[in-house]
C-alpha cells in the first residue's frame, strides 16, 4: 500500500513557485553580470556537491565559500560573452526544502551547450539559500 500523504505534502502554491523561479532569476543576473560575491551570498554553507566522474561513478563532496568562488571563477568568471537560458521544474519536498531540476542551454563564446542539473534550496530566516548542487560531469570543477 502506497501513503499518497507522503507524496502531496510537499505541494506548492502558485505563489511558492513563483518565489522559487524569482529567487533564480535573481541568481541567473548575477552569474550574467559576473557577480560572484552576490552568487555566494545566495548559498548555505558548506554547500553539498554530488556529480559522476568519467568512469560513471558517483563523486560527492562539500565546498565551503572560498572553494566555492574558485569554482565559479573558473566556470562563470573567465567566461567572455555568455548567453543562456533555462527551464526550471521546482518540487517541493516540503515547505522548506525545494528541489529544482534545470533543463539550461549555454551560448558561449558562440559555441552551445545543454545540460540538465538540480539544486536543492533550503527556506532560512533569510530566506531562499541553495544548499546542494547536482550535476553530471562536474568532477574536474571540484
Amino acid at each position: 500500500m502506497t501513503d499518497t500523504a507522503a507524496a502531496t505534502a510537499g505541494a506548492a502554491s502558485l505563489g511558492d513557485t513563483a518565489e522559487i523561479l524569482e529567487w533564480f532569476d535573481r541568481y541567473d543576473g548575477l552569474v550574467r553580470s559576473g557577480d560572484l560575491e552576490g552568487m555566494a551570498d545566495m548559498a548555505a554553507f558548506p554547500l553539498n556537491e554530488v556529480t559522476d566522474d568519467a568512469s560513471g561513478f558517483a563523486v560527492i563532496g562539500q565546498c565551503d565559500r572560498e572553494k566555492y568562488l574558485a569554482q565559479m571563477q573558473q566556470v562563470v568568471g573567465g567566461s567572455g560573452d555568455v548567453e543562456m537560458t533555462s527551464n526550471r521544474h521546482p518540487i517541493f519536498l516540503s515547505p522548506a526544502l525545494c528541489f529544482v531540476v534545470t533543463d539550461a542551454t549555454f551560448v558561449v563564446d558562440g559555441a552551445q551547450t545543454q545540460m540538465r542539473y538540480g539544486d536543492l534550496l533550503v527556506r532560512t530566516s533569510d530566506g531562499w539559500k541553495f544548499q546542494t548542487m547536482v550535476a553530471g560531469g562536474w568532477h574536474e570543477h571540484m
